[in-house]
């Protein structure tokens, strides 16, 4: 995949940053977008239309429909290829992050499941002795980002438009801009999405994927590539237990049955129950 990195200045404060991407995402079959944002709160860079997406493989990118006359060995070429660059992208940010000494933490979820209430209630509690620093992913909107901002927490919102994660060169320009200090956390927020963003290593030193009990204790053997691929797995909003039909022990042996490594939290990022095991791990890593 060929990437272009150019920088717009809009004022001697602001700047726009721009992706061009020259391939369609065909490993989850959307586009890798029309209209992809890096920017922070308070950057000019809304009053900018997207990126434009170049057509070197016949394809129409019109209103998302695609015409392929491939055989499969092309298509699974493309796919390769892909990950492969998705792959080289993300060991170059794992270099980075090791040679400043930065933990950086890959949340994931399905929409809905208290993702970022869970990263506001972290950063609230702990920014007073852990330096915090956030990536935030979503397909529109600076509403969490906005969020973070508000806690004064170091913030870029990465916008997808209708590419469905983030993938490694994304989270490389974000950092870019963002600039976190050594012997620091990096908190990357993931587009809601229990599938394709298993397929990309952004360069994370672990992955933590977020279950609610509103979601069905069945989720972990629903998406296992998500769960296959996450070190941590944290069950949010125990405090519903008593008005639910979810059993967190067996959403803990569905999830071991896909991964015996993982390690989990039961949390209430609204009552704060169970979070102080989350933020002793937290803790324990930057340690390391």
């Amino acid at each position: 995949m060929e990437t272009k990195f150019e920088t717009w200045k809009v004022s001697k404060t602001f700047q726009v940053w721009k992706l061009k991407y020259n391939i369609m995402c065909t490993t989850c079959g959307c586009g890798v977008a029309d209209d992809i944002k890096i920017q922070s709160p308070g950057d000019l860079s809304t009053m900018i239309t997207g990126l434009e997406v170049e057509n070197h493989q016949g394809h129409s990118h019109d209103e998302h429909h695609h015409h392929h006359h491939h055989g499969d060995r092309t298509i699974i070429d493309v796919e390769q290829d892909i990950l492969h660059q998705n792959q080289l992208l993300a060991e170059r940010n794992r270099g980075y992050f090791l040679g400043k000494n930065i933990f950086a933490i890959n949340l994931v979820s399905s929409p809905g499941s208290g993702k970022t209430s869970l990263l506001e209630k972290t950063l609230a509690d702990n920014k007073e002795r852990m330096k915090f620093y956030v990536i935030e992913g979503d397909q529109q909107t600076m509403n969490d980002a906005d969020r973070i901002d508000a806690l004064q927490i170091p913030v870029v919102q990465i916008n997808t438009g209708k590419a469905c994660h983030l993938d490694s060169d994304m989270v490389s320009q974000a950092i870019l801009k963002l600039n976190p200090e050594p012997n620091s956390i990096v908190m990357i927020e993931n587009v809601g999405n229990l599938v394709c963003p298993s397929a990309f290593d952004l360069g994370e030193n672990a992955r933590v994927v977020i279950v609610s009990t509103t979601e069905g204790d069945d989720k972990p053997i629903k998406y296992p590539d998500m769960f296959a691929g996450s070190d941590v797995c944290i069950i949010n909003k125990i405090d519903l237990l008593p008005y639910l039909n979810f059993e967190v022990e067996k959403a803990k042996e569905y999830a071991r049955r896909v991964n015996p490594n993982l390690i989990f939290f039961e949390v209430s990022a609204t009552t704060g129950e169970g979070m102080d095991k989350w933020y002793n791990w937290l803790e324990k890593q930057i340690k390391k």
